[in-house]
């Protein structure tokens, strides 16, 4: 059987792109296709435009902490406008750094919508191209509420367009992606209140942490309606009006609705060609990223496993060394760290308190709460959460948990430690860095559970 390319990548985000440039370097025949703009969610609506978006939020406290510290700042005043163009900017860089890596592996950039029409065969803007192995990298997109009125809401991809600053937000979920938009636009000066189904933020997160995290959130202001869920969105004279169905109407003049993704896996052939598909749109992989069909396989959001942007990228170097590099590699989605960039940042690898009893039976839990050091002079009340979970039986630390400042960049060396095996007496045989944050990690003595 004749082949146009050993390896046909549908999806240009992080992983599409890694897969691509691997297999290239492999000495495969390569194409990937793409209908949108390069890098996926992560570099267009996503991790990077989010987390500058984060960084932004974070100056309206340090200008007012910095006088603590014997500093006068001036006049203060937050243009969005200038902030949205110059995080496009950024972004358009990016996405013209992602097309020279993918010129440079001698990847084919196929640009249009791909379409699988038959068992190893894929069709993009009418040209039909055959192939040896087939990678669907598409990723997720955010779900569009049903509710009435839900035609005046946001997604999370809107905000990244918004031509002016919303000054009353509500936030509807519970989610990652609302508590760091939460905290995003209650940092640059909306007024944000933040509605939940459920009693508690961040579902599967630990819940003690989870928690603090909503109560340092309070403190800075923003209103939590827990427990709650809307009933409709109304135009009215100025702005939005949002019913609860406790009856309570907020007015507002954004809604932004974070209530999940769904994998994009429709119109595009999957169901035809019999690939299976999960409920929710995922397409059903082994831990080998191959689906029921041995020529065709899919990685990151599309497949719902693990939905971060390094877990597509560590699932495409998986399955090219699987594919092209005679090195059978699984997935390995154990120990996987993860932040959430509200304000305060969070940040986690390993076990929650939680699901360790459950899987470990007897444990030992490890935690601090303080006032960090800078805030002795800032004056702020916002306080930070260091917790460790170590299995008792063999002292091994299965779970790091962060809240407070750069969380994300203490737990990534953390990780390190746990995917090594690391005990709770090595922990302790460390010395620490004082005076910082991250010496918690290794100064805690008394178990507290």
């Amino acid at each position: 059987m004749d082949f146009d390319f050993d390896f046909f990548v549908i999806g240009a985000g992080s992983g599409g792109v890694r897969a691509s440039r691997r297999a290239a370097a492999a000495g495969a025949r390569v194409a990937v296709a793409e209908d949108s703009r390069l890098g996926g969610t992560c570099v267009n609506l996503g991790c990077i435009p989010k987390k500058l978006l984060s960084y932004a939020a974070h100056y309206g406290e340090d200008f007012v902490d910095a006088a603590g510290f014997g500093w006068t700042v001036g006049e203060r005043r937050f243009d969005w406008p200038s902030l949205i163009a110059n995080k496009d900017r950024e972004i358009s860089r990016l996405n013209g750094v992602y097309e020279r890596l993918l010129q440079s592996s001698g990847v084919e950039l196929l640009q249009g919508r791909a379409r699988l029409t038959g068992p190893h065969e894929v069709e993009v803007g009418g040209r039909r191209f055959r192939a040896r192995q087939v990678l669907v990298a598409t990723g997720s997109t955010p779900l569009r509420p049903s509710m009435p009125g839900g035609e005046l809401t946001l997604v999370s991809d809107d905000v990244f367009h918004l031509p002016r600053q919303p000054e009353r937000v509500v936030i509807v979920g519970g989610g990652y992606i609302a508590v760091e938009f939460a905290s995003i636009f209650h940092g640059l000066g909306s007024e944000v209140t933040l509605v939940h189904r459920r009693p508690r933020l961040l579902r599967g997160f630990d819940h003690e942490v989870a928690d603090v995290l909503a109560e340092e959130m309070a403190k800075k202001g923003i209103d939590f309606r827990l427990s709650e869920t809307i009933e409709r969105v109304d135009q009215a004279a100025r702005g939005l009006r949002v019913t609860l169905h406790n009856g309570d109407v907020l007015d507002a003049d954004a809604v932004l609705c974070a209530v999940g993704r769904r994998p994009c896996s429709s119109g595009m052939g999957l169901e035809e060609i019999g690939a299976e598909l999960a409920p929710g749109g995922a397409i059903v992989v082994d831990r080998f990223s191959r689906s029921n069909l041995d020529w065709l396989h899919a990685i990151g959001d599309v497949t719902d496993r693990i939905n971060l942007t390094p877990v597509a990228i560590h699932e495409a170097m998986a399955l090219v060394r699987t594919l092209f590099e005679a090195q059978p590699t699984p997935v390995d989605h154990e120990m996987v760290p993860s932040a959430v960039f509200g304000h305060p940042n969070l940040a986690t690898v390993g076990c929650t308190e939680e699901s360790a009893r459950e899987r470990f039976g007897d444990i030992r839990i490890f935690r601090s709460r303080f006032r960090p050091l800078r805030h002795t002079l800032s004056g702020r009340e916002e306080t930070m959460l260091v917790k460790l979970v170590v299995e008792a039986s063999t002292d091994r630390v299965v779970g790091v948990h962060v809240l407070g400042p750069d969380a994300g960049e203490l737990v990534q060396g953390f990780a390190v430690a746990l995917r090594m095996g690391a005990t709770k007496a090595q922990f302790d045989a460390t010395i620490g860095i004082h005076p910082t944050a991250a010496e918690e990690l290794v100064t805690l003595r008394d178990a507290v559970g």
